[in-house]
């Protein structure tokens, strides 16, 4: 069997691998050894093969990953996730929330939350709140 086919064989098992990793850093030595395999059709040495798995596998990480990361990850900074995703929620006062450290508790989403008010306001049971900031397990609210 040629060595082409080889190579080829390599290219297609790390593309394989790469649809189970993340980062596309697996991608780009696929399409190295998929330079190779070309190579190798060409009739090049085994040095020359290698040296052009080599060189292509690092272009392609210097210029495909690069653009690969842009292209999926794109709106990968907007997605907020667990407590900070409380900011801008709205929810009702159950227990009187003041600016004390002790604060109050605002009920969100079906979730009782200890809270504070931003600007030191006592806020009666019933008012609607907006979150306006979270340190640690303590939401800063505001009056609607």
């Amino acid at each position: 069997m040629d060595i082409w086919i080889y190579w080829t064989i390599v290219a297609l098992l790390l593309f394989i691998v790469e649809l189970f990793t993340v980062g596309f850093a697996v991608i780009c030595l696929a399409i190295g050894a998929g330079g190779a395999a070309i190579a190798a059709a060409c009739d090049a040495s085994l040095e020359m093969q290698f040296l052009a798995f080599a060189i292509i596998s690092m272009v392609a990480l210097g210029g495909v990953r690069p653009l690969l990361k842009r292209l999926f990850y794109k709106d990968r900074e907007k997605v907020t996730t667990n407590a900070s995703a409380m900011v801008g929620k709205c929810g009702v006062v159950c227990e009187e929330v003041d600016g004390d450290i002790e604060g109050g508790r605002v009920m969100i989403e079906g979730v009782d939350w200890r809270a504070v008010t931003a600007d030191n306001e006592v806020l009666a049971k019933g008012t609607k709140v907006v979150v306006v900031a979270i340190n640690s397990v303590v939401l800063t609210v505001k009056k609607l």
